[in-house]
């Protein structure tokens, strides 16, 4: 593994991920055939300054600043275990209602795969996009 990965890595198990109640945003662009989700999400948190992704938190701004960004159509895997770890922490530490621009997600993406599990076994999120997390997860099974 070279050095910047290693350091991605303990980035992403290290690094504050917190982040205020009823303020995360998230979005699902790996393995879509165009980055609308994102572009949908930015122009969210533009309307709205207080709400948050987790780029916006310390760790994710570590990792950005590394130059781990990934795209939506061809996603680097071991890019893509980096934020999958940063991911889980940050759902983790999530309290309140959140916002999802996810639509279409793929079942490989990280919102399916490893934050929608998280969000079902966080107690202290009930609500993705003013819909019962439950009710809001059958569209993924």
């Amino acid at each position: 593994m070279n050095e910047k990965l290693e350091q991605a890595f303990a980035i992403a198990q290290t690094a504050d991920v917190s982040t205020p109640q009823d303020s995360v945003v998230l979005y699902s662009i790996s393995y879509q055939p165009s980055d609308a989700n994102k572009r949908k999400a930015m122009e969210y948190l533009r309307l709205n300054p207080d709400k948050k992704t987790l780029d916006d938190t310390e760790c994710g701004k570590k990792l950005i600043a590394l130059g781990l960004e990934t795209g939506n159509e061809n996603p680097n895997t071991e890019i893509l275990k980096v934020w999958a770890i940063a991911s889980a922490r940050f759902i983790k530490a999530v309290k309140g209602n959140v916002t999802a621009f996810v639509e279409n997600a793929d079942k490989r993406s990280t919102f399916v795969s490893v934050e929608l599990p998280l969000i079902l076994q966080n107690e202290k999120v009930s609500k993705i996009n003013g819909i019962d997390k439950f009710v809001f997860a059958r569209q993924f099974m």
